[in-house]
């Protein structure tokens, strides 16, 4: 089944779908199936609309600490990116929330005499 054509509400074709579904109507599409020589026109309809949480920032309670993670060590390198920390190219560092690394492995590797930073990038 291959689809040739896609329009947007209000094109021409679509003026009693966009009056039955008003503003939902994201899109109008012709299928058209070769084997059984049908064409299907569908609809794509927005069903929920939720707005998204706030990003999370470090805080004073979280602050972004320095972590010197050795090349080669990929699992360390694997749970830092994990976890949400950013690399720093210029002072070979990672920096992550400390909240995050709490307990973890990568609690070791946290440096303590490097300069820190504000934000994470």
């Amino acid at each position: 089944m291959i689809t040739r054509l896609k329009l947007k509400p209000g094109q021409r074709g679509t003026k009693a779908l966009v009056e039955k579904y008003g503003d939902v109507l994201v899109c109008v599409r012709y299928r058209y199936d070769e084997t059984s020589r049908i064409r299907l026109k569908t609809v794509e309809l927005i069903v929920e609309t939720k707005e998204l949480p706030a990003p999370r920032k470090a805080t004073v309670d979280d602050p972004l600490v320095p972590v010197r993670i050795s090349y080669g060590q990929r699992e360390l390198g694997r749970m830092a990116k994990t976890m949400g920390g950013t690399w720093d190219p210029d002072v070979k560092l990672w920096y992550i929330q400390l909240g995050k690394i709490k307990g973890t492995e990568l609690e070791k590797h946290i440096i303590l005499d490097a300069e820190m930073k504000n934000s994470g990038s």
